[in-house]
């Protein structure tokens, strides 16, 4: 087939107005035959540690916002019935916006970017915009601001989505695939919103705290010294040695299981890294509760030592489940989840970790993926964020998912598709204000199901 112009590509981006006005973005209204979203939590449940699934609905309890962070099955169901203009791209799958933060680059510099991608798919780029749209204005809620400032933060993230994508068009694709975002370029965006000398001391505080998160302090805070050996310590319910299970979870073919799956992870890495990872001697392994919505997925923490014991190396290697954007879309290309997930992270993030890489446990053939754990990582504070801080955030995180898409879609089409007016902006605004309404609703249902006892909570491992 013939290639289609630029100037092609952005007028099929214009002529799907026609059937999909960006208008049309607005409206949603749960179905007549919407699923229980206490039901379709209880199906992911079918699928999780039992003993973690209390933990999971303890951290959802918190607040509308935590609870939100562990609906993306629930919104997954919801966008199904939304309309799309047609392009289809690699989504985030579940894009909120604790799900953006920063972390080291291969080259040991920070980036930022987004950092889960356990739903990731090929799917709708509305899908993501309008989870991370959501996010803001429900985080924006929690923290009471003002509801006009609520909006204009929720606008904001459209806003700064559309203007990203229509650079991105403008890019050749190699110098998009090379583009990321670092301090400089975070540094640049702040001094259109605060002042120079603001901007340099809160990112300065920003590198300095995020470059402390690095082996030797998760070392630290992680482990626990005996004898000449360093051994992962216990924290419950975040972090419980296998050894340290109770009998009747089986902790010794617990391990035996983390052991065999790290085999075969190592095993999926390029030559250069498997080289280097196989310097390392594994130590120790640990059950590890993580974020809101994968708890109750298998986690693992595995205490590596490379030297001596001044060399470490901690590395997570996560249960990977279908994303819940399946049932709604199409299958993944790849039949095993965690190379969906790793390759999803690599066409999304300008720069991804070394040693990411995926394996079959062998556990009933459940499937992993692994990656460096603690790398410099550093995300926003929801609870200490201010009107302001939050705006800049949300115009970041649009940024950063627009480059995502446009590395993955066609950012010439989709850029066509959003033009330059407020129409999208304030459409997905209103999405975003029914959708918030209905997660308080859902949320309330949440809490009426623990209180009856239908869900259970607690924080036993």
């Amino acid at each position: 087939m013939a290639r289609k112009s630029v100037d092609e590509r952005h007028e099929e981006g214009r002529e799907a107005r026609r059937s999909v006005p960006r208008s049309a973005h607005a409206h949603w209204r749960p179905a007549p035959d919407r699923p229980d979203p206490i039901g379709l939590l209880q199906e992911q449940n079918d699928q999780r540690v039992p003993w973690l699934v209390p933990v999971r609905h303890a951290r959802m309890r918190e607040s509308p916002f935590t609870f939100y962070r562990g609906t993306a099955s629930i919104m997954a169901s919801d966008l199904a019935g939304t309309p799309t203009s047609g392009f289809d791209v690699q989504t985030v799958g579940d894009g909120h916006l604790s799900n953006f933060g920063a972390y080291a680059s291969p080259e040991r510099q920070l980036v930022f970017d987004a950092n889960d991608f356990d739903e990731t798919l090929n799917g709708p780029w509305e899908w993501d915009v309008k989870r991370l749209a959501t996010s803001f204005l429900i985080a924006a809620r929690h923290r009471e601001f003002p509801e006009d400032d609520a909006h204009a933060i929720t606008l904001r993230v459209v806003k700064s989505y559309r203007d990203a994508m229509a650079d991105y068009g403008e890019k050749g694709f190699l110098e998009l695939w090379y583009e990321h975002t670092g301090m400089e370029q975070i540094g640049r965006i702040g001094r259109g919103e605060f002042d120079k000398h603001e901007v340099a001391k809160r990112l300065a505080e920003f590198e300095r705290r995020a470059r402390s998160k690095n082996s030797l302090q998760a070392l630290d805070k992680l482990t626990v010294r005996d004898g000449d050996r360093f051994r992962i310590r216990t924290d419950r319910p975040v972090l419980v040695p296998i050894s340290e299970l109770k009998p009747d979870r089986n902790p010794a073919k617990l391990e035996q299981i983390v052991r065999e799956t790290f085999d075969d992870y190592v095993a999926t890495l390029r030559d250069d890294r498997r080289g280097l990872l196989e310097r390392y001697e594994l130590v120790d392994v640990a059950l590890r509760v993580v974020g809101v919505g994968s708890v109750g997925t298998r986690c693992f923490v595995l205490l590596l030592e490379g030297r001596d014991w001044h060399d470490p190396l901690l590395l997570q290697v996560k249960e990977a489940n279908a994303s819940v954007l399946e049932p709604h879309l199409h299958g993944s290309r790849y039949p095993h989840h965690g190379q969906r997930v790793v390759a999803g992270q690599r066409q999304i993030q300008a720069q991804s970790d070394i040693f990411l890489g995926w394996a079959t446990g062998s556990d009933e053939g459940r499937h992993y993926y692994g990656r460096q754990l603690r790398d410099w990582k550093r995300s926003v504070d929801i609870d200490s964020t201010t009107p302001r801080l939050l705006d800049f955030y949300a115009r970041l995180c649009g940024q950063i998912l627009a480059r995502g898409h446009a590395r993955s879609g066609d950012p010439v089409a989709i850029a066509g598709y959003v033009g330059t007016s407020k129409k999208l902006d304030e459409a997905i605004l209103e999405f975003a204000r029914t959708y918030a309404d209905q997660t308080v609703e859902d949320y309330e249902r949440f809490r009426e199901a623990i209180a009856d006892g239908t869900l259970p909570v607690g924080d036993e491992t």
